[in-house]
């Protein structure tokens, strides 16, 4: 890692049309998109920056590309942009939670996203390599890196980040604003040199191995994770790709070689996880007789009269059966449950078959939906299903992906979607 080099809005421009929540939340709902670009208009913003990945199938996504790139060389012309070196400590305010951060660059020669990857820089979840290509396409040729990446670091101790939030008050505050749609507030604050040489002191102690196995209770020679991706996984294997394919060519000390991320504690207690719901469109075979086929007499299936006793019944399941609420057009919850699971986590027993469900045809596509509420809604619309699974507990996360790999993809999200990072 590094001291980032930083592009921030001019100071006479509008942050709350400016920032714009990450290009991979509300991918069901384009109707959100679509407030979003009437409460922009003309004005400067990051939405012109990024690609809404509701709009990823789309006809003009080449020409979409293309403005994003315009878009990006016409403000570095136009000046709306001015630079600055240094770390910037970020405080985002959601209800009365503060989420506490801190903006570095990361170096990709020391992250491999790889299942099986052992690197510094390691993914949580597993990488759907296929998500990349129109990712990759947006990022070629791009003058300006606009990241929503989230990474996080295991500092029970709160050597880090915490401090820079205890002295606030004697940093330069850079802007504040609010943020569009129920996103709540943001601020960043410059990081002094002293304080950066602290908080890098800290990140060097946190990836000692020797204090790296005695925190994970893993055998000494264990190769550390001293960053974890928690959101924006794909955004940084494109990062990571990109950098691959072209490292040979320009040079080691290119700036590609480095992506910006907010780092965060994990043991923030403002920060919460969420579950990641699966929601299928175009239904067409008899999902229930499907499950039934593929667990046996492992499976059970009860209805629910409510949503709420749904949620209820999902996450009052002891460890040693896997449950999921079952959403069925018509608005029929119920909850089913898999005796003697193979995987740790009950979004690894569902995925495999639903992946093979997918494959044999039974819906047409597959969607990774946050909130509660929106899943219900859009799986209560004819020949849509929703999969609703119970929150990941984030205590022995870490732990989970130093023993036994990545975690299933879309296995858990760092907040809702209006807590997501805005750019």
């Amino acid at each position: 890692f590094r001291l980032p080099r930083i592009c921030l809005p001019r100071r006479d421009i509008d942050l709350k049309k400016w920032a714009v929540v990450a290009c991979d939340q509300y991918t069901s709902e384009p109707q959100y998109w679509r407030e979003v670009e009437r409460e922009v208009g003309d004005a400067p913003s990051s939405l012109h920056l990024i690609f809404p990945e509701a709009y990823l199938g789309s006809a003009d996504a080449p020409a979409r590309i293309q403005r994003i790139q315009q878009a990006m060389r016409s403000y570095l012309a136009d000046g709306l942009l001015y630079e600055r070196e240094g770390a910037i400590y970020v405080e985002r305010s959601i209800g009365k939670r503060i989420r506490r951060g801190l903006m570095l660059e990361l170096d990709l020669e020391h992250y491999d996203f790889g299942k099986a990857s052992t690197s510094l820089i390691r993914p949580t979840e597993g990488t759907m390599v296929e998500r990349l290509a129109p990712r990759i396409e947006v990022r070629r040729g791009a003058e300006l890196e606009v990241p929503h990446v989230l990474v996080l670091i295991d500092d029970p101790g709160n050597t880090v980040i915490e401090p820079l939030g205890a002295a606030r008050e004697t940093l330069h505050k850079l802007y504040e604003s609010d943020l569009m749609f129920g996103g709540g507030r943001i601020a960043g604050y410059a990081v002094d040199a002293a304080a950066a040489a602290r908080a890098f002191r800290a990140l060097h102690a946190l990836g000692d191995p020797q204090e790296f196995a005695r925190l994970h209770h893993v055998p000494p020679g264990t190769p550390v994770l001293l960053f974890a991706v928690g959101d924006g996984n794909h955004s940084l294997a494109t990062a990571k790709s990109l950098w691959d394919s072209i490292k040979g060519s320009v040079g080691m000390d290119h700036p590609s070689r480095y992506a910006l991320v907010e780092v965060e504690n994990i043991h923030d207690p403002a920060l919460e996880f969420a579950p990641i719901h699966r929601l299928l469109f175009g239904v067409t075979a008899d999902i229930r007789q499907a499950l039934a086929e593929s667990f046996g007499s492992r499976l059970s299936c009860t209805d629910a009269p409510t949503a709420a006793a749904m949620r209820e019944r999902v996450n009052a399941v002891d460890e040693s059966r896997h449950a999921a609420g079952l959403i069925d057009p018509g608005a029929r919850f119920s909850v089913i449950e898999i005796s003697s699971p193979s995987s740790t986590l009950a979004v690894g027993t569902l995925q495999p078959f639903i992946d093979r469900f997918m494959e044999q045809g039974g819906a047409t596509y597959l969607d990774y939906v946050h909130g509660d509420d929106v899943l219900e809604r859009l799986a209560s619309s004819d020949a849509n299903v929703g999969i609703h699974l119970a929150p990941v507990s984030k205590a022995n996360l870490l732990r989970m992906v130093v023993r036994e790999g990545a975690l299933p993809r879309k296995t858990f999200s760092m907040g809702e979607a209006n807590e997501k990072r805005f750019y």
